[in-house]
């Protein structure tokens, strides 16, 4: 069983065995003619379920051909012009790279010795993403898993630096439109869902920040304690932006701290035509991003960063056997202090990779691109009889729903949408999202693909209104 060990007696097979598996994938890519092949949970349960995981197959080919059946015939692929459906990107080629790398050397970004340079990439790519969000000097940060973990980073920060002990008088302040992690980091951090206090949207689905303030005002009247204000740029279901500024200003005069979630928006850190609609996210005392979703990087690659890295004391932890305390006098930078993970991939490899090969100006227009065709989309949408279209996008999302020419109730409209959506993902031909709006049922793109098209988008809307008049004609059929 040594053989498998990868090691300098091994690194021939290890070349070999990698290549093989690339060369499949490739093959895969460049021959996936649809983003989704339309199987069932009943499909593929049965075929994973009969696989003895006590009887190995001995030989890696033998085991790419079962994987093929397993996986790669029916993933989802994210490259796929016509997959616009979550926030999943297309990953470019450099930051796939250095997942090949990582994975191979598996180094550990906790401690120094577990990982030497791979500290100093990472620690100077932090910089470089707090100098992008303008923040001084005294920031610092780190890589996380994803949005939810940085979120929940940053607001455990925010309840240490509130001004009581108390749990139950702490109150954080998010728009409706916000991140479900938001309530689930405040029910981890022991304040429960109840301290999060719900602010309305606009009809641009921005936080309102007239309604912040007399929130804000009455949650001190009633002496409790404004620990955070959540603004997001970015919203999951309408890429919306909130008033950073006006929050901003707020969160100063009653001593809250701000946290903006731009784990969607952070793309806009390096476009070279957007970047002014994250004014005021330098006002922030701490900013979530999510370089696997608009800067076009594997899954996983997100980072917390705080506008004064002293905060970051309240994630430390010291164990003699792994960072004990006099590593701090000796200067020996250890990244677990500051995180609230122990064992950490090298995550940061994959945008130092990208950033090397293709500069941040590269990211930022692909980004850019997607923006564009949202506005494109929106115009063909808006113009639409078939379609009604909730608001013009900010970022690269479009949220809207069928509505058929004859009067309709507006719950079989829902069943209608609904239906769409599932049998298109039934279809394999696209892979669009739902949410709702107001309580009814609206189907959503999240464009991230450079490589969609107009002509992408007008083709899936009239898949979608062929399956919605399919399915409300078979329904007046069986009515009549």
């Amino acid at each position: 069983m040594r053989s498998h060990l990868l090691n300098d007696a091994t690194a021939e097979q290890y070349r070999r065995s990698v290549t093989e598996g690339v060369e499949r994938v490739a093959r895969k890519i460049a021959t996936t003619r649809q983003p989704f092949s339309g199987a069932t949970p009943d499909d593929l349960a049965p075929l994973v379920d009969a696989v003895d995981l006590d009887r190995p197959l001995g030989d890696a080919s033998a085991a790419l051909d079962e994987l093929e059946d397993l996986y790669l015939r029916d993933a989802v692929y994210f490259h796929h012009p016509r997959y616009l459906a979550h926030l999943n990107c297309p990953v470019v080629i450099p930051a796939v790279l250095g997942e090949a790398v990582l994975s191979a050397v598996n180094s550990s970004l906790d401690t120094w010795d577990q990982s030497a340079g791979g500290t100093l990439i990472e620690r100077r790519l932090i910089d470089w993403t707090t100098g992008r969000i303008g923040f001084g000097e005294a920031a610092d940060g780190v890589f996380t898993s994803g949005g939810t973990q940085s979120n929940l980073q940053a607001l455990l920060l925010a309840r240490e630096e509130a001004k009581t002990d108390d749990l139950t008088k702490l109150r954080i302040f998010s728009s409706e439109c916000s991140h479900f992690s938001v309530q689930k980091s405040a029910q981890l951090l022991g304040m429960g869902r109840s301290s999060v206090v719900s602010i309305p949207c606009d009809r641009d689905r921005r936080m309102q920040s007239v309604v912040l303030a007399a929130e804000l005002a009455r949650c001190a009247a009633e002496g409790l304690v404004p620990m955070a204000i959540v603004a997001t740029a970015g919203t999951t279901d309408f890429g919306s932006i909130d008033p950073l500024p006006e929050i901003a200003a707020l969160a100063a005069e009653y001593g809250a701290w701000m946290h903006v979630d731009a784990a969607y928006g952070c793309g806009l850190l390096a476009s070279p035509t957007r970047r002014h609609l994250l004014d005021g996210i330098e006002l922030a005392d701490s900013v979530t991003v999510d370089y696997h979703k608009s800067f076009f990087q594997p899954v996983s690659s997100s980072a917390v960063l705080v506008r004064d890295g002293a905060t970051l004391r309240h994630a430390t932890y010291h164990a003699d056997y792994l960072n004990p305390r006099r590593t701090v006098a000796e200067r020996i930078p250890n990244q677990v202090d500051k995180s609230l993970q122990t064992t950490r991939r090298f995550d940061a490899l994959k945008l130092w990779l990208t950033l090397r090969v293709m500069g941040a100006d590269g990211v930022g227009q692909l980004f850019d691109e997607v923006c564009d065709l949202a506005a494109e989309g929106w115009e063909m949408l808006a113009a639409d009889p078939r379609y009604d279209v909730v608001v013009q996008p900010s970022l690269s999302t479009l949220v809207f729903r069928y509505v058929p020419a004859a009067v309709t109730s507006p719950a079989e409209i829902d069943r209608a949408n609904l239906h769409a959506r599932k049998a298109l993902f039934a279809s394999g031909e696209a892979v669009v999202a739902g949410t709702k709006v107001d309580g009814r049922q609206y189907l959503k793109f999240t464009l991230l693909n450079p490589e969609t098209t107009v002509h992408d988008i007008a083709a899936v809307l009239d898949l979608i209104a062929g399956h919605a008049e399919q399915y409300l004609g078979e329904n007046l059929v069986h009515a009549s």
